[in-house]
């Protein structure tokens, strides 16, 4: 993998992993080269704890940091006390509401400043993402994101793990192909869409409106791909 001037040094660079087998690619390069490239993450408060396992063990790992942005605690006090604590299983509607909440806010106020937001998508993830380019402007942020493994295939992906040893969580190999908040996760079959396991309650499956491109969401279900 290979990260130029341009991606890492030119311009304000941030990148926010979740954690899943992409992002611990990434965060592994940036790490172990030193890059300068800001590491966050986002801590929704309803993550699970395999998550902050992970979250520690790579710290431990690598001997750095990464940061960490939570939503706004008085938005999220005042969205249980009128809703209660799992309104998302009620509506879209309410779980876009809490995603936006625990999710894209404080993605949105991580971002301030940054000029390239780099990303683990890869393409073959969904179909919204095969026309994808690795650098896109972000209009909605006025950003650039970056997808550094766009064209990786989970094989690849696995590869590189399994060369680097790099730590990933352990849901992985109990069929959580794609890993979210806990209440809105569960376990995959063989048969299904990696990200099947998401939302699953919802006739279609969406994402949390962190990855939009031009007003689009570029997550969207694929195919029964599965993940280890």
């Amino acid at each position: 993998m290979s990260f130029n001037a341009r991606d890492s040094s030119a311009l304000p660079a941030r990148f926010f992993p979740s954690l899943g087998l992409e992002d611990q690619v990434i965060t592994h390069v940036i790490f172990s080269r030193n890059l300068k490239i800001r590491v966050f993450t986002l801590d929704t408060g309803r993550l699970f704890n395999e998550t902050y396992d992970l979250h520690r063990l790579t710290n431990a790992s690598y001997g750095k940091k990464i940061e960490t942005f939570f939503p706004d605690t008085v938005s999220v006090q005042d969205l249980i006390n009128v809703k209660g604590p799992d309104s998302f299983y009620e509506s879209v509607e309410n779980r876009k509401e809490c995603c936006h909440i625990r999710k894209v806010e404080p993605l949105n106020r991580a971002l301030i400043g940054t000029k390239l937001w780099v990303t683990g998508i890869r393409a073959e993830q969904s179909e919204s993402r095969h026309s994808l380019a690795k650098v896109e402007s972000d209009s909605s942020r006025n950003i650039l994101k970056y997808h550094p493994i766009l064209d990786w295939s989970l094989e690849k992906t696995q590869d590189y793990i399994d060369t680097y040893r790099i730590p990933v969580n352990v849901l992985h190999k109990k069929g959580f192909p794609s890993i979210g908040c806990a209440p809105c996760t569960r376990a995959v079959r063989p048969d299904e869409d990696i990200r099947a396991g998401r939302w699953w309650w919802e006739a279609d499956n969406q994402e949390c409106g962190l990855h939009v491109v031009d007003g689009k969401l570029v997550r969207q279900k694929s195919g029964p791909k599965r993940a280890i």
